[in-house]
């Protein structure tokens, strides 16, 4: 069982950046896939990115390729979401999650666990 909490979200102008958050609980966290996903009100949760249990194999999404990087702490159960260049269509609540399988695991359905998200509001 792993639990997840988010923080880091807010308001920024387009062109800046963000630094989130995901605090993991559980002596196992190191074992895991984490990833991170959004939803935009009225859109299909969708995958942004995520790490292997190691840290040294990542996957991204086309669409915050080059702007956005995810990295990992295993000694502080936590998992980052840099956010930089942001746009206005990144405006969603964005959910880490977690799997035990490959970091290019990118259907939401297959990731058992789930923080309770965080609103990024890009201005524009």
């Amino acid at each position: 069982q792993v639990q997840l909490v988010e923080a880091g979200g807010g308001l920024v102008q387009a062109g800046g950046s963000l630094r989130l958050s995901c605090a993991a609980s559980g002596r196992t966290f190191r074992s895991y896939t984490m990833a991170w996903f959004r939803q935009a009100p009225g859109k299909e949760r969708e995958f942004v990115t995520a790490i292997n249990w190691s840290g040294d194999t990542t996957h991204y999404a086309d669409s915050v390729k080059g702007r956005f990087t995810i990295s990992r702490d295993n000694a502080k159960n936590t998992v980052y979401l840099q956010m930089n260049s942001l746009k206005f269509e990144d405006t969603a609540v964005y959910y880490c999650a977690a799997n035990l399988g490959p970091p290019n695991t990118v259907k939401a359905g297959l990731y058992p666990y789930w923080g309770q998200g965080t609103q990024v509001t890009v201005s524009s």
